[in-house]
């Protein structure tokens, strides 16, 4: 690629797809509300909030990809997620329809938008969405939103259900979420870089062994995570209680969010 788009470059994984990620184009855009820093040779930082209609089609303008990370990460009263997560994605979308080379997207949907599902069920790319919170109804609008512009107008997007994706789960729920940096990498590496991409449902966890999900549906893209959470759950129980019978976290794919209530202002 010319350029490649990282938006919310300032976050945990946005800082990850800025280290990382260079290889894929010759010039990585950053972007945040947050200071981002100097840029690097390489790079151009431009500060954007996603919910400014104009300034969201000059960030996405001459892009060929963008990794779409901007936005609320978690739950919050609904007029912030609305403004982030429906009124910016939006504006991406629009912006990318205009754009004279329409960009292929890496969108950072959740496992939220499938919260509610027990963890005794294992779901595919078929899985009817049941969000487990207004930040999960935010994330199926934007999976039903770049569908709606693959099939109109051609936009690609890969809507990566994200799991947990940190150095190390952090609790026992995350032995069967955990999506490692590296295994993010590769899958990014191979969503741009695939022949054909479509817009595909896709699990963002490692080669977990109480993996609650099945990517055979996207099995197309050649994405083969090799890390594995299990390797953690001896220190796990050792530093903390798993979860009670009765507890969210040990009855719904989305844990807490399930039975977290609504974020008034």
């Amino acid at each position: 690629m010319e350029r490649l788009l990282i938006t919310g470059a300032g976050g945990s994984l946005g800082r990850v797809c800025r280290d990382r990620l260079t290889h894929l184009a010759r010039v990585i855009r950053v972007s945040d509300l947050s200071d981002l820093g100097p840029a690097a040779p390489h790079e151009e930082v431009v500060a954007c909030d996603l919910s400014d209609k104009s300034g969201v089609e000059a960030l996405v303008a001459g892009c060929d990809g963008i990794v779409h990370l901007g936005g609320q990460s978690v739950e919050a009263p609904w007029d912030v997620v609305r403004d982030a997560n429906i009124e910016g994605v939006v504006n991406l979308y629009e912006a990318a329809r205009k754009a004279s080379v329409a960009p292929r997207i890496a969108f950072a949907s959740s496992n939220h938008a499938i919260g509610f599902y027990n963890q005794s069920q294992r779901l595919d790319a078929n899985a009817p969405t049941r969000p487990d919170s207004l930040y999960g109804v935010s994330k199926v609008f934007g999976e039903a939103l770049a569908s709606m512009y693959h099939d109109k107008f051609g936009i690609e997007t890969a809507l990566i259900r994200i799991g947990s994706c940190f150095p190390e789960p952090r609790t026992h729920r995350m032995l069967s979420t955990w999506l490692s940096h590296d295994d993010f990498v590769r899958l990014l590496e191979r969503i741009f870089t695939v022949r054909r991409l479509g817009c595909p449902v896709i699990y963002g966890a490692s080669d977990n062994s109480s993996s609650w999900w099945d990517n055979r549906e996207v099995a197309y893209i050649g994405w083969r995570p090799e890390d594995n959470a299990e390797v953690f759950r001896e220190r796990l129980d050792a530093e903390i209680a798993p979860p009670g019978p009765r507890d969210a976290e040990a009855l719904y794919q989305g844990g807490r969010f399930c039975s977290d209530g609504i974020h008034e202002d």
